[in-house]
Order: structure tokens, then C-alpha cells, then sequence
């Protein structure tokens, strides 16, 4: 057998050369492992390929079943606490009992002034003195005029008794003795009417003494000395009597419904940080028909700075209430009035209607439409439509 032809057939069966160009085994081999590795980079991309596509698709079955499922949003159970209701007002400052004082009797000029604006007075007090020079004279001829009067009448009664004695000798006859009675009752009533006009100047006289009605703190004073006065001079001094202040706050219909005498109110002044605690004394039966609002009368201890007539703000504590508490952000508005939305068991968007109360520190009072044991949707309820299911998340207190 031939060697060298045994090996060329050998070679000529493992080639990839045509017979016009013959191969060398090391060329053959590199060809060789370049075709796996193209076979092995074609098998990974169309790999590469179907995972991604089964990925895509999980994420699109992931996406549909969220959508099914649907939004997620965020419920509070508010439960049941204590709300203390609040009134907030404005009024106006002002002497619980504010007493004007005038002049009652004829006046005349003021020749002393003994109290002034912001002056403590007692009941009685001299506040005024008008001139009383003629009236002293007309009383001094009154004064006179009761003496002679008396006189007369002492004369009258000395002849009545000697008329008396002669009566049972004969000198003198009955109708003489009753003339002479007649005399002496006619000058003992003269004596009488002296009497009570001389009272009655003098009481007129006492009243040219302006005095203080009632104790108090003076308010205001609008005389001065040298002044003519008179009945129709007006108010000369206003007294708050005892120094008894109050705020007259002006309260809506609705509010005013739920006061009574007695609740405590804190009225801050205007301009001024001081708090002053008091106590409704009073409370409207009127409401006004154009502002559709009514006074309440809450009695205030004095201070200076509760100047009358000054404007101040107060808040009433007008009773507590049990019910849910929400923030604003649960709350919705529409014509229809304040809702929110509820998840019930089967997680479903439930439309609730409600009724609002007082604001507190910690949110809306609910005193209408909850139980407080529902899930509330707490943020974007606006977003929500009745009967959308909702992925609820609970918040914790």
C-alpha cells in the first residue's frame, strides 16, 4: 500500500476546499469554530428574545391585574371623641348698667365741679354745684312767711279760748265762738301751705346739688364750670354703675340658639393680648331683620383696659359634642353640600353624604352621615366614582 496515497484521500474527505484549492487542516479547524460560535450567537439572541417577551408579558398581565384590581388610596377610621364647640364673635365693649346723669331741676350756672371722668363716686355723692343765690332769698321769704303765719294762728286761738269762757256767762253768743273757730282753722292751715312751700323750695334748692344716682365709675363728663345748665342741657356725667363692664357680641341666628345664660366666654380686647374670662348675663329675645343676627350680654369684671365703646373679640364655649373628627382633605363640596367616600367590605367607593360642625385644633367635626368606625378615604377622594374598587390602605393614628 502507498502512504502518500492513503493520506492525500484522507484529507480530501475532511476539506471544505474545492479540488482546485486545497486546505490545510489548521484553516479548516478556525472555519469550524467560527460556525458554532455563529450557530451559538444566533441560539442566545432567539434565547434573548423569548425571555423578553414572556417578560413583557408578565409585566402586561401585572398591569392588568392592577388595573382590575384598582387605585390605591389611603383610609383613616376616625372613631369617636369629645369636640368642645367654640363660638368665635365680635362685639363691642360697653357698662353693663350705664347711668346718665342731667339735670333735674331748673339749673342755672355751675359754680363747682367735685368728680371727673375716671373718678370712683358713691351713691348720693355731690357732683355739681349750681349757683342758688335767689333761690336762698325766695326761701328766706317762705321761711318768713310761716312765721307770720303762725303768729296769726296763735292770735286766732287765744281769742277762740276767751270767747269760750264768756260763752256760758251770756256775753257773747255761738256764733261768734264759731266765727272765731272758724278764724283760728283758717290759720292753721295758712301755717300748713307756708310750711310745705318752704319744703318745696328747699327740695327745689337740693336739686341745684347734682349728685350720683347710683356708686360707680364715671365715664364721662360733659360740664365745666361757668356753665348755664338746664333740663335740656343733656347728660352732664355718665356712670357704669358699680363698675360692671360687659361685650355686647354680635351672634348668628344659628349660634345665638345654642347660648345660654351663664356659659363662659374669653374676650380679648382689640390691640391688646389680655384675656378676660366672663359669663353670659343676658341673651337678645329681638334679632335684627337686616343683619339676621342677636345680641349676647356676657358681664365682665372692671379693668382699665375694658374701655367702653371699644371693639373686642370672644370666643364661647357653647357645650361639647361626641363625633368623628376629619381632616379637611377628606372632606369634598359640591352643589349637593359636604361628602366624602367610604370603602365598604367588598373595597368599593361609597359616596357618603355629611354635616359639618365646629372647626378644632385637630380637624372638621362630622355631626351627620358617620359612625366614625368607616374607612374614610382620606386624600384624592375627588378622583374617586361611586362603585370604582379602590386598593385600601389603612393609616394608623
Amino acid at each position: 500500500m502507498n502512504y502518500e496515497t492513503s493520506l492525500n484521500a484522507d484529507q480530501t474527505d475532511i476539506g471544505f476546499a474545492s479540488d482546485n484549492e486545497p486546505q490545510t487542516p489548521t484553516k479548516r479547524g478556525w472555519m469550524i469554530a467560527a460556525g458554532v460560535i455563529l450557530l451559538l450567537i444566533i441560539a442566545a439572541a432567539i434565547g434573548y428574545a423569548v425571555m423578553k417577551g414572556q417578560s413583557d408579558a408578565a409585566k402586561t398581565a401585572a398591569a392588568d391585574d392592577k388595573k382590575d384590581a384598582g387605585q390605591s388610596v389611603t383610609v383613616v377610621s376616625p372613631g369617636n371623641g369629645t369636640v368642645v364647640r367654640a363660638i368665635n364673635a365680635t362685639g363691642t365693649l360697653a357698662a353693663r348698667r350705664d347711668v346718665p346723669v342731667g339735670v333735674v331741676g331748673e339749673g342755672g350756672q355751675v359754680v363747682r365741679i367735685y368728680a371727673d371722668a375716671g373718678d370712683w363716686v358713691k351713691q348720693g355723692q355731690i357732683l355739681v354745684s349750681i349757683d342758688r343765690s335767689v333761690q336762698s332769698q325766695e326761701a328766706a321769704s317762705l321761711q318768713a312767711q310761716i312765721g307770720v303765719a303762725r303768729a296769726d294762728l296763735q292770735l286766732a286761738e287765744n281769742e277762740l279760748k276767751r270767747a269760750l269762757q264768756l260763752i256760758d256767762r251770756g256775753f257773747i253768743s255761738k256764733a261768734d265762738v264759731d266765727r272765731r273757730t272758724a278764724t283760728r282753722d283758717s290759720a292753721r292751715a295758712r301755717v300748713n301751705v307756708a310750711v310745705a312751700q318752704l319744703n318745696a323750695a328747699q327740695a327745689r334748692n337740693a336739686r341745684l346739688n347734682i349728685r350720683a344716682p347710683v356708686g360707680g365709675y364715671i365715664l364721662e363728663r360733659n360740664v365745666q364750670t361757668g356753665q348755664t345748665v338746664s333740663g335740656g342741657s343733656g347728660t352732664l356725667f355718665r356712670i357704669a354703675q358699680n363698675g360692671e363692664m360687659e361685650l355686647q357680641a354680635q351672634l348668628g341666628e344659628v349660634d345665638l340658639a345654642a347660648m345660654s345664660v351663664g356659659v363662659q366666654a374669653t374676650v380679648t380686647p382689640v390691640g391688646g393680648e389680655r384675656e378676660f374670662i366672663g359669663r353670659i348675663w343676658q341673651i337678645a329675645p329681638l334679632i335684627n331683620q337686616d343683619s339676621r343676627q342677636g345680641i349676647a350680654r356676657i358681664a365682665l369684671p372692671f379693668d382699665n383696659s375694658l374701655r367702653p365703646g371699644g371693639f373686642a373679640n370672644v370666643v364661647i364655649k357653647a357645650g361639647a359634642i361626641t363625633a368623628p373628627v376629619l381632616p379637611e382633605s377628606a372632606i369634598q363640596n359640591d352643589r349637593d353640600g359636604a361628602y366624602v367616600y367610604i370603602v365598604d367590605k367588598e373595597n368599593k367607593a361609597v359616596r357618603r353624604p355629611i354635616k359639618l360642625g365646629d372647626v378644632t385644633p385637630s380637624g372638621i367635626a362630622i355631626i351627620e352621615g358617620l359612625n366614625g368606625t368607616e374607612r374614610v378615604v382620606l386624600r384624592a377622594a375627588g378622583f374617586l366614582q361611586p362603585g370604582e374598587t379602590v386598593v385600601p390602605k389603612l393609616l394608623k393614628n
